[in-house]
């Protein structure tokens, strides 16, 4: 794949050489935090258009505002193909958790977990298509910081294992509404599996490393807060959020643990589990 502009510059950035001391650990905290947002750039523009909307659409609009982030989102995915933002591979991975949030999101809205409260045209029963774009976004970064930051691993876990432990997440997301809910058990099965790896990753000149358990954390961590801001901005509701905005339950950031390996396993189909140089 040839390099795009964006690979291009941040090459440029990771070859100048801004001194010692302080400088260098000022230089490497900004270009971390560059790094992470362009990594963010599907979620951020999706979460932009959620806020924009939800402030900004009129009510009279011919076009309904979850079919104007339908639309939005498929333009957002197109750009990034086209500007090489994201390799064919990602997308076709991220295609796949977009249609698994689907899924679960058919289920969920049927059980009462969350509705969405607008009108739409674009929409799978009680669930507008614009929604699986949200699981996407969470594919998207996985994907994307992976192959920004080269990540590496060390004591990785057999693939088998992690696919047998994505698919009783997925399961269990569906078969807790009739039977026991084994989320502790899994939550002990991921740290059985994952106590020992850790992720290697890049910013500047060299790998630097820390447990995985704790990156899958801090994503996790990241999407709740992001959940908080799509449900202020109306995009669905929980129970309790039907009249007005309360912040999500500190019980969903287990959900999104669970759900975000999910994706993070998906993305190993096409981003290489490399072992440190």
């Amino acid at each position: 794949m040839r390099h795009s502009r964006f690979q291009q510059f941040r090459q440029r950035l990771e070859d100048f050489d801004p001194g010692t001391g302080w400088r260098l650990w000022l230089y490497e905290f900004l270009l971390f935090g560059f790094k992470q947002a362009w990594a963010c750039l599907f979620g951020g523009l999706l979460l932009f258009l959620l806020l924009a909307t939800h402030f900004l659409y009129p009510e009279d609009a011919a076009l309904h505002r979850y079919d104007f982030l339908t639309l939005a989102a498929v333009a957002i995915q197109g750009g990034m193909l086209m500007f090489r933002l994201e390799t064919w591979d990602e997308a076709k991975v991220i295609l796949i958790f977009h249609l698994v949030g689907t899924v679960m999101e058919l289920f969920k809205t049927a059980a009462g977990s969350w509705i969405y409260p607008e009108d739409s045209l674009l929409h799978i029963g009680a669930v507008p298509l614009f929604s699986g774009f949200m699981y996407a976004a969470v594919g998207s970064y996985i994907a994307r910081v992976w192959r920004i930051f080269d990540f590496r691993y060390s004591h990785y876990p057999p693939s088998w294992a992690t696919w047998l432990l994505a698919a009783a997440i997925y399961i269990n997301f569906f078969a807790h509404h009739w039977t026991v809910d084994i989320r502790l058990g899994l939550f002990a099965l991921t740290a059985l599996l994952f106590w020992r790896t850790k992720v290697h990753f890049r910013n500047w000149r060299v790998h630097r490393w820390m447990p995985l358990l704790l990156g899958f954390g801090l994503v996790a961590l990241f999407i709740w807060f992001a959940e908080n801001i799509a449900t202020f901005a109306n995009a669905w509701n929980y129970p309790g959020q039907e009249d007005s905005w309360e912040m999500v339950h500190i019980s969903k950031l287990g959900s999104w643990y669970l759900l975000m390996l999910i994706s993070f396993v998906l993305v190993s189909l096409v981003q290489p589990v490399r072992e440190p140089d």
